[in-house]
């Protein structure tokens, strides 16, 4: 009988450390799942971060494009309008020589 009382308290007393054990054991693995989601949140903000700022490179770059191609635009027609000019320049010019010579022969 004196026996089996022992047997019964050990039993007892390795349930209480199997508990404490599975207690401490959860306790360590909250705690490693916590850390995790915190770094994998951080991690994600630090993406959205740096998403944001490559949108906002890229509008930037964009915008500035745009603008470059505008400016090449307006210097191409200026170009274009000083090439007409100087043709109708030239055709002036020459059909003035031409009346001029055939005054001249008359």
């Amino acid at each position: 009988d004196h026996h089996f009382a022992l047997l019964q308290r050990e039993t007892e007393k390795l349930r209480v450390d199997i508990d404490k054990m599975r207690s401490e054991l959860r306790y360590e693995i909250d705690k490693v799942t916590a850390g995790q989601r915190l770094d994998l949140n951080l991690e994600r903000g630090r993406i959205r971060d740096e998403l944001a700022k490559q949108s906002a490179e890229t509008t930037e770059l964009t915008t500035k494009l745009d603008r470059e191609i505008h400016a090449l635009r307006a210097q191409l027609e200026a170009a274009k309008y000083d090439v007409i000019k100087y043709c109708i320049g030239t055709l002036v010019s020459i059909s003035a020589v031409g009346l001029a010579v055939v005054r001249i022969l008359m």
